[in-house]
């Protein structure tokens, strides 16, 4: 049975559990207000478990303790006994009114099966008892992710957040009403 709880910053360690790999056949990129849908063929790889490069475990974990652990952020886990198989962190005030969802991920084998969706319910719950009016996510421009999203409430931010685009260009950025 799969068991959602909030974590300690020392379960950030545990993300080597996930597989984050998958094969990516539509893209979306934002143009001229729109979003348009490109075919692609990518191959997302599992995360590098050596060295502390930009898609490694040791690199996410040093991208994503500073939500912990600087700006009051909370980790959500979905366990399936003692494996982390999906994960969110939430970051409170982005803006005055504003709280994030900056990581979202579900391994591969337990994808599909509502583990993203009640995360992000989480997230969404937390940052309605912070004050938050709006939840903000960067999304990977992949079909699935963008789709995902819209299916959560999420829409395309009009005016994508500076701080945030500047970080993820090519990510599609998206606000949903609290």
């Amino acid at each position: 049975m799969i068991v959602i709880k909030q974590l300690d910053t020392s379960a950030l360690e545990r993300i080597a559990d996930i597989d984050r790999s998958e094969h990516v056949t539509g893209a979306y990129v934002r143009r001229n207000g729109h979003l348009e849908l490109e075919r692609v063929d990518w191959q997302v790889p599992a995360w590098f478990t050596e060295g502390d490069g930009k898609h490694s475990v040791q690199g996410h974990i040093a991208d994503w303790r500073p939500f912990l652990e600087d700006l009051g952020g909370v980790m959500f886990g979905a366990m399936y006994g003692r494996r982390l198989v999906g994960f969110a962190i939430y970051r409170p005030r982005l803006e005055p009114d504003m709280a994030q969802l900056a990581v979202l991920h579900v391994s591969r084998e337990y994808r599909r099966q509502g583990l993203g969706a009640v995360l992000t319910e989480q997230v969404a719950m937390l940052a309605l008892a912070d004050g938050a009016r709006r939840l903000y996510v960067s999304a990977t421009p992949s079909e699935g992710t963008v789709e995902f999203y819209r299916n959560q409430g999420f829409h395309p931010a009009d005016e994508p957040h500076p701080e945030l685009f500047a970080l993820e260009p090519e990510d599609i950025h998206m606000i949903r009403e609290l």
